[in-house]
């Protein structure tokens, strides 16, 4: 039995995993490693509000991990696992042994090539970046969002909601691309412009330069953008090099098997920084950067660690906040085949995605505050199911989802 557990990332995963080892009555050490000086926190709230400081939402206070005896050592990276001797190396030259290691290491902001970051060029990912970014602006500030995915669009309204003039520069044919459907990115896009928002699309950049008036991205059509503030948003690269140092298997991320084990039986991984077998999809291999993997993977993770078998199995779902829409989504839509709308009161709609052979495999929709989020959550669970719902009850607002759940 383990009596040494280390995880090395102490984001909210990793802090999720520290908590329930305790909750399922493990009494021997466990080290939380992070090289942030925080507690393990919620990251959302940093995209979603600039008016204030913005708010480190701690997952638990400091007393709670004192109680529990969780050792956390903040403002520290791992840099390297020693598997033979079972060690893990921090950058201060000490090491922490263990019998049992959780890699919760995170992701991190894609860089934009060949563009070195500077004083006025930032990506959002902690509370740090959240904290500069929202230092930069205000009334009248100029803001670039260089990519239309999820981080930069929420930031934009972030943004204009404190005032500050923005411009989002997307490099596809439309916002959110490679994330949900064209009618619902239509949504999105029309109410950033209501909302002042200058969005480019198809763009291409050639450079982006700095001076005393502040940053100009030009690009490669021989026009210009110019701003108080670039922030880069074009996605997350995984943080694998510590795995990839120690010998594990990668594949998109620490590859790990359905119940998050790396192939070092001993180390298993979680979060951001992993991809595994979904069964709900045939055993197609994931990577999912959400809040609620994040969290649900770290549970898991830790009873895996004592010795449970549990593989993960629920759909994935991620939600987006800009201006008063809220955008959820639910399971996973690479094998689907037909959309089916349905339309709810005062503009939200759903639209469900179903593979060939008529199963619901995932779920999309938008609309004001929380209109979309009781059908979500009723279609996520005919999803974990399996479900293969009637075409016609699904577009029927008439028809409760509930009442499928049972058929």
């Amino acid at each position: 039995m383990a009596q040494r557990i280390v995880i090395i990332g102490a984001g909210l995963c990793g802090g999720r995993a520290a908590l329930s080892l305790r909750d399922r009555g493990f009494d021997g050490q466990v080290t939380l490693i992070g090289n942030e000086p925080h507690l393990p926190y919620d990251r959302p709230p940093l995209s979603k509000n600039l008016q204030a400081a913005p708010e480190l939402r701690l997952i638990a206070e400091a007393d709670t991990f004192v109680e529990r005896e969780i050792n956390h050592i903040a403002g520290r990276d791992a840099v390297a696992i020693d598997r033979s001797e079972r060690k893990v190396l921090l950058s201060d030259s000490t090491h922490v042994p263990y019998d049992r290691l959780l890699l919760a290491t995170g992701a991190r902001p894609r860089s934009l090539p060949g563009v070195e970051p500077t004083h006025n060029l930032l990506t959002l990912r902690t509370y740090a970046d959240a904290k500069a970014i929202q230092q930069r602006l205000g009334p009248g500030r100029r803001l670039i969002v260089i990519g239309g995915g999820f981080i930069g669009l929420e930031l934009a309204a972030a943004a204009r909601q404190c005032g500050a003039e923005v411009t989002v520069i997307e490099g596809l044919q439309r916002l959110l691309m490679r994330a949900v459907p064209a009618e619902i990115a239509n949504v999105v896009e029309q109410r950033h412009r209501k909302e002042g928002v200058d969005i480019v699309l198809n763009a291409r950049i050639a450079s982006v330069t700095e001076d005393e008036s502040g940053m100009t991205v030009h690009m490669a059509d021989g026009t210009s953008h110019s701003g108080d503030l670039v922030v880069v948003g074009i996605g997350a690269v995984p943080n694998v090099e510590l795995a990839e140092q120690a010998g594990l298997s990668i594949d998109n991320g620490i590859a790990v098997d359905a119940c998050l084990a790396t192939s070092d039986p001993d180390i298993f991984a979680a979060g951001d920084c992993c991809s595994f077998p979904a069964a709900l999809y045939d055993g197609v291999r994931l990577r999912l950067e959400s809040w609620r993997c994040a969290q649900d993977q770290g549970i898991l993770a830790a009873g895996n660690l004592l010795g449970e078998k549990s593989p993960f199995l629920d759909a994935p779902w991620f939600w987006s906040d800009q201006y008063d829409l809220t955008l959820q989504i639910a399971g996973h839509a690479a094998s689907a085949v037909t959309i089916v709308r349905r339309d709810i009161a005062d503009g939200a709609f759903l639209l469900f995605h179903l593979d060939g052979e008529g199963r619901l495999v995932a779920v999309s929709g938008i609309g004001s505050g929380n209109a979309v989020a009781r059908d979500i959550r009723l279609a996520e669970m005919l999803i974990n199911s399996r479900a293969h719902p009637n075409r016609g009850a699904l577009s029927s607002p008439g028809v409760r989802l509930k009442s499928l759940i049972a058929v």
